[in-house]
């Protein structure tokens, strides 16, 4: 078997991978997208299930008000005294000179739960892990953040030792083991003990092209005892502008019951526009960050190396003890609605799905018209990971709004300054209509205005769907669920990609989302409801001709 990376397309970034018996678990970041943390789980590292998450009730989590790409950062899964440990940060503020975060600690016998209730443990800083020494004794190691403006504010790489009487740390233990390389920006420790060193993996260069993983080890875990990697970086794509794969870094290590070794890794895959250099910019990563896994080896000086050398490659030899998993070919999603839980693959926006948003089941989904989409609270958004370049997605709904001011339909988003959608909504001179529109950065383009499309009275459904074209995408409607007709707007899919929003926030971690919405900002409540759901991957060789409807 072989696996080819990325292994979990789409939003699925700063993967922490272990192994418990002969079960591989990977857990991923979801930042402000609720439930929190990103679960799956295999025997052969190429398919991948997904697990339920562990935060997914607001005593676990609670991000109400969390800004964009806020909330789940870097969380830390390991094993050790026949129980799963789980270390993850809620950070409140990703822009300015301060990172107001807690790290904490929740513990389960079971991979699916249930799941302790939360142990705050500080705030030092986010990335933070816990290592299991084979003492006994646990120690939290965390990226540290300074906010005085007349130093770098990554301050290395602190160690501080847990005590499991207490279940809280010692603070007085603490102390700086690594303060990275010139590249700066070091975060993302994961430490192990191998042969009689400890290794401390740890990322750098930030999250972007320059982003790179290194290594460095020491016999002891005295205060800046570890030395860097000779020849290093680790992994990097910052040298392979032509290389499928793009910003691999974060992640972490982990061994097979054979005894080989392997690296996941966040990775990205820009596309470029056909009138770009695909250096300059070096492109748009509308899927996000993503998970790649990676084979290591270990050189007569006991570093490890990539396997093909630091840039990784996009095929890898699976582990010869793989036992073969069964999983889906793809991530495409057909939902009626029947059961009265939502979906693994759906999320919400920083809080549960609860009745305050709607209802789900008996082939319906009810969503209560909250704040727009706009918001950092109430949002009524369900909405799924894009995680193909091509795909459509379809949908029917019902809503009868009385005012501009309410909205349901079909959104691409990837954060609150910048989606689009194709919704119903009011209009003083022609009742009911169909409007597309687009925030880009907070500029909000209504693209039929006076021409927006009238519904026939005694409709009761509209259909809705877009068609993604990997560089762009448009909009479709339908009276029937037969005829369709194109909304004559090409959509930038760059819009909804890390690097674009880069550009002009400090928040920018997630990916893009398509799914489901209502707003009533009004504050009447208008619901609406939605018959299906339907998000079919197509290969990555249909192109943006196939952007015009083919019904």
């Amino acid at each position: 078997m072989k696996i080819q990376n990325p292994v979990l397309p789409g939003f699925n970034a700063d993967p922490s991978m272990i192994r418990v018996d002969d079960t591989y678990y990977i857990a991923n970041s979801t930042f402000e997208w609720f439930p929190g943390v990103r679960l799956h789980e295999s025997k052969d590292m190429v398919h991948w299930n997904l697990l339920p998450s562990p935060l997914s009730t607001t005593k676990l989590l609670d991000m109400v008000g969390n800004p964009a790409s806020g909330g789940i950062w870097a969380p830390d899964l390991s094993y050790a005294d026949g129980k799963f440990w789980l270390i993850y940060t809620d950070v409140k503020i990703t822009d300015g000179p301060f990172k107001d975060m807690t790290n904490y600690l929740t513990t389960a016998t079971d991979i699916r739960g249930p799941w302790t209730d939360p142990i705050k443990v500080n705030g030092v800083g986010f990335d933070a892990s816990l290592f299991h020494d084979d003492d006994g004794r646990k120690y939290l190691v965390q990226q540290t953040w300074d906010h005085r403006e007349y130093h770098h504010p990554f301050d290395g790489i602190t160690l501080t030792e847990f005590d499991t009487d207490t279940m809280q740390l010692k603070p007085e233990t603490a102390r700086n083991l690594y303060n990275g390389t010139d590249v700066k920006l070091v975060e993302g420790p994961h430490l192990y003990k191998i042969n009689g060193y400890y290794y401390l993996f740890a990322a750098q260069g930030g999250t972007v092209f320059t982003h790179q993983e290194v290594v460095a080890r020491s016999k002891t875990l005295d205060k800046l005892s570890f030395e860097s990697e000779p020849d290093g970086p680790f992994i990097t794509n910052m040298d392979t502008p032509d290389f499928y794969l793009q910003k691999q870094g974060h992640g972490a290590l982990v061994n097979t019951p054979g005894g080989e070794w392997y690296y996941a890794s966040l990775v990205s895959r820009p596309w470029n526009h056909k009138n770009e250099s695909a250096y300059d910019p070096r492109g748009w990563s509308t899927l996000g960050r993503e998970t790649s896994i990676q084979k290591v080896e270990w050189d007569d000086a006991g570093w490890p190396r990539v396997v093909g050398g630091h840039g990784g490659q996009v095929e890898v030899e699976a582990p010869k003890d793989a036992i073969l998993t069964k999983a889906p070919k793809d991530h495409s999603q057909h939902d009626e609605f029947d059961k009265s839980e939502l979906d693994l693959n759906w999320n919400t926006l920083r809080q549960p799905f609860t009745k305050k948003l709607g209802t789900v089941g008996n082939g319906e989904l009810k969503l209560v018209g909250n704040q727009s989409l706009s918001s950092n609270f109430d949002v009524s958004y369900v909405a799924r990971r894009w995680q193909a370049f091509n795909f459509d997605a379809e949908t029917k709904v019902k809503f009868d709004p009385f005012t501009y001011q309410q909205m349901a339909g079909l959104a691409n988003f990837y954060n609150d300054k910048h989606y689009s959608s194709i919704f119903i909504t009011w209009d003083e001179k022609k009742g009911h209509v169909i409007e597309v529109a687009q925030n880009d950065n907070n500029n909000y383009t209504s693209y039929l205005k006076d021409d927006a499309i009238a519904i026939p009275d005694g409709t009761e459904y509209v259909w809705f769907r877009t068609k993604v074209r990997k560089q762009s995408y448009t909009y479709e409607y339908s009276f029937d669920g037969k005829k369709w007709e194109t909304v004559p707007v090409e959509l930038d899919a760059a819009i909804l990609s890390d690097d674009y929003v880069l550009q002009t926030s400090g928040g920018f971690f997630t990916g893009a989302f398509v799914g489901l919405y209502a707003v009533d900002y009004a504050g009447y409540g208008q619901a609406a409801t939605f018959d299906h759901f339907d998000y079919k991957e197509l290969p990555d060789n249909v192109t943006s001709e196939n952007l015009v409807s083919e019904d």
